[in-house]
């Protein structure tokens, strides 16, 4: 039997990873053998179907779970002639341990699909308009990985991340800033200078550019719904760097909807300089505004969950 085929059926390399995440956590040297059979230990509740589900004696399973616990550092089981249950610290053991197990699982059979091909289909979701660069990796990954369709989704302006978490989409282009626990960065591309969008009567519109300290006392359309506050605030700051008020105005659900209240006087509106060139409006104005960080958006999805084909599509998405 190959080292492949022995992976695949035991999982040794899955529990090798494992062990060394727990070891991390709990700074032992934790053996694979051990956490296999706590692991199983936890599944059965009895000392005799766990001895047979790992070719094990009863003894050696007892042994290897005395041993684990004393590297932890306390009991995981408590053990009865008639019973077998875990307590409270085998319980956030292996509420910790499962999803790691799970996780590391699905990592072996992705690099196993990796190993094969590239197949199947990666639903990207976009945030705003999709640009040249989002299409050419696009089309590149499709000429290189026919048997894989992309399926392209619009996402909300005001709800960046809902959809990935939901697992509607595999990965999602959004705006910076994207600071999410549970999501990786991937990608960050089409970096452009920001503009202030303004109505032509708006006190800024005849000027040739505008410092984001010249916001003092303005009022700036937001962003409404469950993004986080983190990132509507950089959409729509409420001071500037130094500290002057920026009003609060009207939040909008979508780009178009902050457009029609800038042609209102409703306030003005940070929009990024391509956006702006593909939505000329004659009642709006986009100034150029500096002292603020360019926007950008970047490739995201969900931790522990890169597939070879989403691997595939943020290489094709760097270099394009």
């Amino acid at each position: 039997m190959s080292r492949q085929e022995e992976v695949r059926n035991n999982g040794d390399l899955v529990m090798l990873v494992l062990a060394e995440l727990i070891d991390r956590r709990y700074a032992v040297a934790v053996e694979i053998r051990e956490l296999e059979c706590f692991l199983v230990l936890a599944d059965e509740l009895h000392f005799g179907r766990t001895a047979e589900r790992l070719y094990l004696s009863q003894s050696r399973v007892s042994q290897l779970l005395q041993a684990l616990e004393r590297r932890i550092g306390g009991p995981l089981f408590e053990r009865t002639s008639r019973r077998v249950a875990l307590t409270p610290l085998g319980k956030e053991f292996l509420t910790s341990l499962r999803p790691a197990y799970v996780a590391l699982e699905r990592v072996v059979e992705n690099a196993r699909e990796y190993a094969a091909c590239v197949k199947g289909q990666l639903r990207i979701g976009f945030q705003g308009t999709v640009n040249d660069e989002i299409l050419n990796a696009v089309s590149a990954f499709q000429s290189r990985n026919p048997n894989c369709l992309i399926d392209v989704w619009e996402l909300p302006m005001n709800d960046p991340f809902s959809a990935l978490r939901r697992g509607d989409v595999d990965a999602a282009v959004a705006l910076l800033p994207i600071a999410e626990d549970d999501l990786v960065v991937g990608p960050i591309f089409s970096k452009v200078p920001q503009t202030l969008a303004v109505s032509k009567r708006h006190r800024l519109a005849g000027h040739p550019s505008v410092d984001v300290e010249d916001l003092a006392g303005e009022t700036l359309i937001g962003f409404s719904g469950p993004a986080p506050t983190y990132w509507r605030l950089t959409q729509a700051p409420t001071q500037t760097p130094a500290g002057s008020l920026i009003h609060r105005g009207p939040e909008v659900r979508t780009f178009s909807e902050g457009l029609s209240l800038i042609a209102a006087d409703r306030g003005a509106m940070l929009v990024c300089q391509a956006t702006a060139s593909r939505n000329q409006r004659a009642d709006i104005i986009s100034i150029p505004l500096t002292g603020v960080p360019d926007s950008a958006l970047a490739l995201t999805w969900r931790r522990g969950e890169e597939t070879p084909a989403l691997q595939a599509f943020a290489e094709h998405l760097k270099v394009s």
